[in-house]
């Protein structure tokens, strides 16, 4: 198993299950057993959000890393992985940071096109070999 690829792996886990660990805190200190406001600019509402969005793509990406680093990857297929890894980040980061989902930004465009991009890119070297 190539180092990356559990590294990647490891930082996709943490990604959802921190998440949802702050979504617990969050709901904590707003004293809120379910649900959240329906403003998107609610802190709680972007990281159901971001938690939502990362646990649609982390189980996937986690099984592509986790086979294809097994199968001796080339430098190409790492970069696949670690770019996905980073575009989940910066995607994640998009939905946090900025002070509304309800418009776009360029780091969830970055991190949509990218996970999109390299997603298909590591889905192809299932088939193909570079």
């Amino acid at each position: 198993m190539h180092t990356t690829a559990l590294l990647c792996t490891a930082i996709l886990g943490t990604l959802v299950f921190g998440l949802g660990l702050l979504i617990s805190a969050l709901r904590f200190a707003e004293q809120r057993l379910a649900g959240h406001a329906d403003d998107p600019g609610d802190l709680l509402h972007k990281v159901v959000r971001a938690h939502g969005n990362a646990t649609e793509y982390a189980p996937f990406l986690a099984v592509l890393f986790l086979y294809l680093g097994t199968q001796a990857p080339s430098g190409a297929v790492l970069g696949l992985i670690v770019s996905a890894t980073a575009c989940r980040l910066i995607h994640a980061l998009g939905l946090i940071a900025w002070p509304s989902i309800a418009q776009p930004n360029p780091a969830r465009f970055i991190g949509a096109i990218g996970t999109y991009v390299c997603g298909l890119g590591l889905c192809l070297r299932l088939v193909w070999v570079f």
